[in-house]
């Protein structure tokens, strides 16, 4: 190539999209260990593998309604044929498209589903516009017995994941939709009513009050807009919010009390009932799961129980886990009712959550074992012995680098993390021995001297034992 030509290369700077991240080694290794416990709790509870495509018809996610502005909130453009396209900013929808298109599919539908997600949303500090989400759903029964497995998903999956000090709280909208009726506000002011109480556990009280009626200034200083309903109805929320914040009466007893004479907050009752039923049958401890009747959930397509798990020792994470029942989703795509329910939590968030409460750590290798080069003339044999370590089941690596030095391999196997080298040279190959360096023990000696030259040449990390000793060693030690 010459010079002239060398000169127009054009570099390209290294960088990733805003609300774009790359995930390193030790990040990844992380998520796949904790995905791992994620997937095999809920097989274990015999929910099913799906993948729905990362593409969908944009009428699929937005509705007919959609229009090109709408279109922009997505990740939306116009695909081969003049198609409009857009990538899937949940699983929900895909699900029931899915479950819509496929009507010989064997009801109730046990699924779980993980894998990106992609939202033009605002980037910000844990906000990205690409994100991993992990959904468990059944779809096609209205039995609360559904409802009810859901929750315990949700508490076996992160006591399997190693945390103890959590709560999986849920309610039901069927209550609050009678709260709406009790108190005779007027029905288009209740989907404002509720998200507003959707507010109160980050919020408080008296700012959720304040935005019922003339509005609040927030700590910024910025005005919050109220609904502006009257005093009597807002006396009547007040006063709901007072049972569901008791914490010495049963609250479907109080909820019963207030809104029993509502049919619709009547049924709502009479399903968390139910539930708790269910889980006390199921040996769900109910302390893990609990009735709380200020939770709401935003979203407007739930129609029964709603659901949201809080981590004890991290109150500011917020709700690790959430979802509840959407009877009427499928409608959308066939005539026939085809109810569901079901939950998601976002992995990276619990991963950030896992790391903060040393339920999982991380790991900057996969390999247990480096395979050190000292006599290229020995590459056969060599390689012989990391074939007999993976065929043992024990993750390892040959040294593939361009450098000879012993001392140079090692330093790798212990920048990246590996905790054995095995070394050999011809003296040893003559003798049918190895030696087993053990860098993890290295490491800690490492913090206790400042010299890393020292242990790494150190005698009493490493021992010499018969190559036939090597397989029962390592897995031993490990």
């Amino acid at each position: 190539m010459t010079d002239k030509k060398k000169q127009k290369i054009k570099r390209v700077k290294p960088q990733v999209l805003k609300g774009f991240k790359d995930y390193s080694p030790s990040e990844q290794i992380a998520r796949e260990e904790m995905l791992g416990k994620l997937r095999s709790s809920v097989e274990m509870m015999g929910f099913l593998p799906l993948q729905t495509a990362s593409l969908e018809f944009a009428e699929t996610l937005l509705g007919s309604h959609y229009n090109e502005d709408s279109l922009n909130e997505l990740f939306g453009f116009p695909g081969p044929d003049n198609v409009d396209m857009a990538l899937r900013y949940e699983f929900t929808v895909s699900l029931a498209r899915y479950v819509a298109s496929n009507p010989t599919l064997a009801l109730p539908f046990r699924r779980y589903q993980y894998g990106n997600c992609w939202r033009v949303d605002k980037p910000g500090p844990g906000r990205f516009r690409e994100f991993m989400q992990f959904d468990i759903d059944i779809v096609g029964t209205k039995n609360m017995l559904a409802d009810a497995e859901i929750i315990a998903a949700m508490v076996t999956v992160l006591q399997k994941l190693g945390i103890s000090n959590f709560k999986v709280r849920y309610s039901n909208r069927k209550i609050l939709n009678g709260l709406i009726k009790y108190a005779g506000i007027p029905e288009e002011k209740g989907s404002d009513v509720m998200r507003i109480i959707d507010k109160l556990e980050k919020q408080g009280r008296e700012a959720v009050l304040l935005e019922l009626g003339p509005g609040r200034t927030d700590v910024s200083g910025d005005k919050i807009r109220g609904i502006e309903l009257e005093d009597k109805f807002i006396s009547e929320i007040d006063k709901f919010l007072d049972l569901a914040s008791d914490t010495t009466e049963d609250p479907l007893v109080l909820a019963e009390n207030l809104l029993g004479d509502v049919e619709e907050s009547r049924k709502g009752i009479n399903e968390l009932r139910e539930i708790q039923s269910h889980l006390k049958n199921m040996n769900i401890d109910l302390q893990k799961a609990t009735v709380d009747l200020t939770i709401v959930r935003g979203l407007g397509y739930y129609t029964g129980p709603i659901f949201e798990t809080t981590l004890l020792d991290l109150p500011d994470y917020g709700s690790i886990f959430s979802g509840g029942r959407y009877d009427n989703l499928v409608n959308r795509f066939q005539g026939a009712q085809v109810p569901g329910v079901g939950t998601s939590c976002g992995p990276d968030r619990l991963l950030a959550a896992l790391l903060e409460l040393n339920a999982i750590k991380l790991s900057s290798c996969t390999s247990k074992v480096l395979v050190t080069i000292m006599d290229q003339d020995k590459l056969p044999e060599y390689l012989a012995i990391l074939h007999k370590l993976r065929e043992a089941g024990i993750a390892s690596e040959i040294y593939s680098g361009d450098t000879k030095n012993l001392t140079k391999q090692i330093k790798y196997a212990d920048k990246v993390g590996i905790p054995f080298a095995v070394i050999a040279g011809s003296d040893e190959f003559e003798k049918g021995t190895i030696t087993v360096k053990n860098l993890l023990a290295g490491r800690e000696k490492a913090q206790k001297t400042s010299d890393r030259e020292e242990w790494l040449k150190a005698e009493d990390i490493q021992e010499t034992i018969p190559q036939d000793k090597l397989i029962n060693y390592i897995k031993e030690k490990l």
